[in-house]
């Protein structure tokens, strides 16, 4: 789950009713000031930062529990799933430079009701990301200090509550902090694989496959948070001087960073930690731990509590735009779109927002969903929103192309990722059936009035 970012394609604009909404994916940060575009490195750091994410620091427990060794399998096929993902979004952002990313595809391809249920399910589902996204740092606090579940919550809610509080004042992250979150995240991935080099034994990858193949889907079912915001591109592209040029360096070299950074991470956590990987919270401070000894739990935890909340940060910023920008366009009540002008602070989505994270933390403390089943929540509606883009890849890119065959292949793959998510899917469908009832109820007002 890509969160590092500071932009939001859903930038404020004087209302105007036909346009369609323009909601986005997370916040992403923004190009340096004083007009200059960005350049490969730069490009390369804020497209590798909406890929990474604080659920990385989880996944790969979640996936050994789920497929044993065979979780390679999944991280694998993700990654060889990625190049044309990339490539296809890649190639959108380069013939359409915009920042309204997957929405403004769809709405091209689809029209503005379309476009509005891609806003409804990023919108929809931050509560749920952002409520796993700050457990996931209670776990690493609570471990490092011997909290227990207890603290787990304690620490959770504290960093949902500065977020807010930080959201609610107008204070937000500098892009230059958010791209530092970023290269401490990848930092603390490259420690732990290097660290757990020596501890490697090829014993703890027999039995290989202890659940059959459809223990890889599963596996791959939670793993689809690691790799949303492939789509950052389409959002970043109308800030290089030649996105036609630029875009396909820095697609390749995030790919090459990523998969060395993930798959390294995988077999780390399944060669040197063997069953005790799938029954660990904090696999990163059990890697980091077996070498260079209990002194990285303190540290572990203290990086970990900055980028949870970091990445809470910059969601809550992403989604209240984003929910009155909707609001602005008609596909929300319109009394939400209050504070979404220049400068201002739209505290009423921020408090819908906040009355949806009060249950799903409820949920979660008391055990009635734990962090595998939020973060497949979430995984479930992000890959909704990519297979909305990669469908309307099909319809904008040229015909019997590569690029056009490379979308075919994706689509099938997130297909297969979201038949496996079950009853998940309910939520994806709810939320779609909610955002179309909101419109033909709004049009039937429009034309009585």
């Amino acid at each position: 789950m890509t969160v590092q970012r500071t932009r939001t394609s859903a930038s404020p604009r004087p209302p105007r009713p036909s346009r369609p909404p323009r909601p986005s994916r997370p916040p992403r940060p923004a190009a340096r000031s004083g007009g200059r575009r960005l350049g490969i490195g730069g490009g390369t750091a804020l497209y590798a930062g909406a890929v990474l994410g604080p659920g990385v620091l989880a996944l790969p427990a979640l996936a050994a529990a789920a497929a044993g060794p065979a979780s390679t399998l999944a991280w694998a096929a993700l990654l060889a799933t990625s190049v044309p993902v990339a490539a296809c979004f890649a190639a959108l952002g380069a013939r359409f430079p915009n920042g309204g990313g997957v929405a403004t595809y769809v709405h091209r391809a689809f029209g503005p009701r379309a476009a509005a249920v891609v806003g409804w399910w990023f919108f929809g589902v931050v509560p749920v990301g952002v409520v796993a996204g700050a457990w996931i740092g209670g776990q690493y606090t609570a471990a490092a200090a011997g909290l227990g579940d207890t603290g787990t919550a304690a620490v959770a809610g504290l960093v949902l509550a500065a977020a807010f509080a930080a959201n609610l004042g107008g204070l937000h992250l500098s892009s230059r902090v958010q791209l530092l979150l970023v290269g401490l995240l990848a930092a603390l991935l490259l420690a732990a694989v290097l660290a757990a080099v020596p501890q490697l034994r090829a014993a703890h990858f027999t039995p290989f496959m202890p659940g059959g193949w459809s223990s890889v889907g599963s596996a791959a079912g939670v793993l689809f948070f690691a790799f949303v915001g492939w789509e950052a591109a389409s959002h970043l592209s109308a800030e290089f001087a030649d996105p036609r040029r630029d875009l396909p360096r820095v697609t390749a070299l995030t790919l090459a960073v990523i998969t060395v950074l993930y798959l390294g991470l995988s077999l780390a956590t399944v060669g040197a930690l063997g069953p005790a990987a799938a029954t660990t919270d904090t696999p990163l401070t059990e890697l980091l731990a077996r070498s260079v000894g209990g002194a990285a739990r303190p540290v572990a935890a203290v990086a970990a509590l900055f980028l949870t909340f970091g990445a809470v940060n910059a969601y809550l910023a992403g989604a209240a735009r984003l929910g009155a920008a909707l609001a602005r366009d008609g596909a929300a009540p319109r009394w939400l779109a209050r504070g979404g002008g220049p400068g201002e602070v739209p505290r009423r989505s921020l408090a819908v927002l906040a009355g949806a994270c009060a249950p799903v933390g409820a949920v979660a403390a008391t055990g009635a969903a734990d962090l595998d089943r939020l973060m497949r929540a979430t995984s479930t509606c992000l890959a909704a929103v990519t297979l909305a883009g990669l469908l309307a890849a099909l319809a904008l890119l040229p015909r019997r192309t590569p690029l056009r065959w490379a979308a075919v292949g994706s689509a099938a793959v997130v297909s297969t990722v979201l038949a496996l998510s079950g009853p998940l899917l309910l939520i994806p469908l709810a939320l779609a059936v909610a955002a179309l009832c909101f419109q033909a109820v709004a049009q039937r007002r429009r034309a009585r009035g």
